[in-house]
């Protein structure tokens, strides 16, 4: 099983980027999808994640900007991020529980850079 991600980039304070990450292999079921961002200095900290049933969970300092989604058909999820603040520049990374041939199991994909310039 592979993580995917794409979408980051630089942007200027209140523009929007849209970060996708979609899951390959041999894949049973995809529990929980999300993000979570680490910036310099600081620890992987969870930004939003939706389960498969589509419940959301933000941490605070997102909620109301990022809209987390998912297509279970596709097996993605995506994060829309609005109003960016350049305290929201970090590395992404994208995170799935997924249910495969060895189990259920925490996977992450390679981190994508978000830059929010003031």
């Amino acid at each position: 099983v592979q993580l995917q991600a794409s979408g980051g980039g630089l942007v200027q304070a209140g523009g929007s980027l849209t970060l996708s990450c979609a899951a390959s292999g041999t894949i049973f079921k995809i529990n929980r999808m999300g993000w979570y961002r680490q910036a310099p200095g600081e620890q992987r900290e969870l930004a939003a994640t939706i389960s498969g049933g589509g419940s959301t969970v933000y941490t605070d300092s997102v909620k109301g900007r990022f809209i987390v989604s998912r297509d279970n058909g596709k097996n993605t999820v995506l994060l829309q991020m609005n109003s960016l603040k350049p305290e929201d520049t970090a590395v992404y990374y994208c995170h799935a529980v997924i249910a495969g041939p060895t189990g259920v199991q925490n996977y992450w994909g390679q981190g994508t850079q978000v830059t929010v310039s003031s």
